[in-house]
């Protein structure tokens, strides 16, 4: 089984693997499998790998079970996380246990490295090539496709000579009725309510609370859960694309799959407007991979722009391609525009292999349906930062939001609802510790009013921004939750002093009664929140907490930390 890099078709010879889906018990037949995994919430399996991972765990299956198969794996993780790639090394060993031999050591993508996973994925599949072609030699009968020239588009775009609809540039779903509750292929078109922004007029960040209507949906959520909203491009952004390219929003088409087996995109109508394909599933505000210059660069007619995109795709070219891309976060659209002799003559049937599916953004729900029935609330920071680019970045999924206004009229976006990484004890006993800085807070604010409508006392929550009148989201509703002795809250306010202080700090003046809350009364502890310093510097206060009050030396600070994390008494949900 091999498996392909995104936007990029195997071809003999070429470094990109093709994944073959079987049945798990076929297993055991193949000589050589290549497993390609991520590492979601505690270090669990992704949704898609679950069936395959209770399998291979099954105690009955004989240690010899795979004793004919060559295997490598490659796994895709980040380093900010505590279990960083832990399905891609449990698998490994797994796989060994049952007698399969490896062709190589692990490989261990990391999307924090400056050059992303490629950095450690390009030198391994080099490898796994060598390898593989002195087991499997190409038959002499069967041509090499010459570089440069691309493989057949997946899809095929067949336009119609009429429009079947006049209003084409609505944006609208292909939602179909469904009994079960909604999913990523049936989302709910759930009303907004309100959009608020919750940050001070003079604070440099825009958060804002957005409440959502989720009246017979059939959408039900506890604490800790979070919500899937699919965003749109900007209607500016779309007539760029359009003019760039050489399209006619208007026109439709219908999607054919050139092969029989392949399904079209789920969430595109049939048929299907140029302006819909554009809003709702072509990517264009996305940072561009390797793999699209590469193809880019088969489909350009034009000698000067091919060379730069043929540079920019290989091997060596890799940090060029980081310092015009990656550093700066140039979009695919700003790289179109740069090419402007290579995109105006893109085959329209090749954009969907060119440009990703717009995904989906995960939002940790933060209001409790025992609290705001038929509500769903969420907290989200408007993202939008500079680079020495003269347009400032913004996020697609949290702009797009921003830029929704209920009062101007009805509006309604897609969206549907998943278990999170976080999952709070249900003994009414037990306390909670959760440390949440910024909009990291919004996890806890579900969990405290889930907690304190279900009676359950002992909510001990570390909170922290920058100023009290600028930052403290829902400030007056932690102390009102004190007031009724409901609620421990702690602060840190970093700005209001001349030494900043930070929940980290906050922590280890407590560090008694955080000891005596883990080590004697059996507390949870909880932390969310950005990924980049603060779960580093809370995991060492925690270390300092334990060998300073609980008189541990450090390789025991370690190994109770490690025990916690092991029962989920310690549990991260942390972004970039």
């Amino acid at each position: 089984s091999l498996k392909g890099s995104e936007g990029a078709r195997p071809r003999v010879g070429e470094k990109v693997l093709h994944l073959c889906l079987f049945v798990e018990a076929n297993l055991i037949r193949e000589p050589l499998v290549v497993f390609v995994c991520a590492t979601t919430g505690q270090g669990d399996p992704p949704d898609n790998m679950k069936n395959f991972w209770r399998f291979i765990f099954r105690k009955n299956l004989p240690s010899t079970s795979l004793c004919q198969m060559d295997f490598a794996v490659l796994g895709l993780g980040d380093s900010s996380y505590a279990k960083f790639n832990f399905v891609a090394k449990k698998l490994h060993r797994r796989l060994l246990q049952l007698g399969a031999s490896a062709l190589l050591p692990i490989c261990l993508g990391d999307d924090q490295h400056e050059l992303g996973p490629d950095a450690t994925i390009d030198p391994w599949l080099g490898d796994l090539w060598e390898k593989v072609l002195e087991l499997y030699p190409v038959p002499i009968d069967l041509p090499v496709i010459p570089h440069g020239v691309p493989l057949p588009s997946k899809f095929t775009l067949q336009f119609l000579p009429e429009a079947p609809n006049p209003s084409s540039k609505e944006s609208c779903l292909a939602i179909s009725d469904s009994l079960g509750p909604p999913s990523e292929s049936q989302p709910f078109l759930a009303p907004m309510v309100t959009n608020q922004r919750v940050t001070g007029p003079s604070h440099f960040q825009d958060v804002r609370l957005i409440e959502f209507d989720i009246t017979d949906s059939g959408i039900s959520f506890a604490a800790g859960d979070v919500v899937l909203i699919q965003p749109s491009n900007s209607a500016a952004h779309i007539q760029q694309f359009c003019h760039v390219l050489g399209l006619d929003p208007s026109q439709c088409f219908v999607l054919q799959p050139r092969e029989p087996d392949v399904p079209c995109p789920p969430g595109l109508p049939q048929p299907c407007s140029v302006w819909q394909l554009v809003s709702q599933y072509l990517d264009m505000a996305s940072v561009p991979r390797r793999s699209f210059f590469e193809l880019l660069a088969c489909l350009s007619p034009h000698e000067l722009e091919r060379e730069k995109l043929l540079e920019l795709s290989s091997a060596q070219g890799q940090e060029d391609l980081c310092e015009y891309c990656s550093r700066p976060r140039r979009t695919i659209l700003e790289v179109l525009c740069d090419f402007p002799h290579t995109a105006g003559a893109i085959p329209p049937d090749y954009l969907l292999d060119l440009i990703p599916q717009i995904r989906p953004r995960a939002f940790s729900i933060a209001s409790s349906l025992l609290v705001h029935p038929r509500r769903l609330q969420i907290l989200v920071a408007v993202v939008q930062y500079r680079t020495r680019l003269k347009e400032p970045r913004r996020g697609l999924c949290s702009s797009w939001l921003a830029s929704l206004d209920p009062k101007k009229g009805p509006v309604q976006v897609p969206l549907w609802v998943r278990p999170g990484g976080l999952a709070f004890p249900e003994t009414p006993d037990t306390p909670v510790i959760m440390v949440g800085p910024g909009t990291g807070v919004a996890p806890f604010r579900a969990a405290v009013q889930e907690r304190v409508a279900q009676g359950q006392t002992g909510n001990f929550l570390f909170f922290g921004c920058r100023w009290r009148d600028q930052d403290f989201y829902w400030g007056d509703e932690w102390q009102e939750l004190e007031k009724r002795g409901c609620l421990t809250l702690v602060t840190a306010f970093s700005r209001e002093q001349g030494q900043k202080v930070y929940v980290q700090h906050r922590l280890r003046e407590l560090g008694p009664l955080v000891w005596e809350l883990l080590d004697h009364r059996g507390a949870y502890f909880y932390l969310a929140g950005n990924a980049k310093y603060m779960p580093t510097d809370v995991m060492e206060a925690l270390m300092s907490i334990f060998q300073e009050e609980g008189g541990l030396s450090h390789p025991n600070a370690a190994t109770y930390l490690a025990r916690l994390q092991r029962t989920l008494r310690f549990q991260t949900e942390t972004w970039a």
